[in-house]
């Protein structure tokens, strides 16, 4: 529409504040999506973190938190604690109980052997899934040995 110099009219302008309304919608829409979509992600892929920091020795839930936070898995208190006891009673994790400097005793997480076989399963999947993602976005097939 040619602007012939003449100020827009009342229904042109609640017309542009609808188009920008709109426009602020879709795009408060797509950030929303967007940390929807990472969240998801980050969901899928936690059970694999939590073994794979435990691959690095025992812990209790306040460092893995803090590494998971470190790597921008973000995770609160209340979402680890039952996918631990899920791991803990599908014979992936262990626990035991020590006595804490500053305060109350700790609950310390360590891989059983079945864990360790599995993190393994799930780094073979981990390395598929992450070379079949690449060759669709890319179109190139990763060396058979990355």
């Amino acid at each position: 529409m040619a602007d012939y110099g003449r100020k827009p009219c009342k229904i042109h302008k609640k017309i542009n504040t609808a188009m920008e309304i709109r426009d602020n919608i879709n795009n408060a829409d797509l950030e929303l999506n967007a940390e929807n979509i990472k969240a998801q992600m980050r969901k899928g892929v936690l059970e694999y973190c939590i073994l794979s920091i435990l691959r690095k020795g025992d812990s209790y839930v306040s460092p893995m938190i803090s590494e998971l936070k470190a790597a921008k898995m973000i995770v609160v208190e209340g979402t680890l604690y039952p996918l631990l006891a899920r791991q803990k009673n599908q014979g992936l994790l262990s626990y035991r109980w020590e006595e804490s400097p500053s305060g109350p005793p700790r609950k310390y997480y360590s891989l059983t052997d079945k864990g360790r076989k599995a993190l393994e399963l799930m780094d073979e999947a981990w390395g598929e899934v992450v070379k079949t993602v690449d060759y669709l976005k890319t179109g190139i097939e990763q060396d058979k040995e990355a």
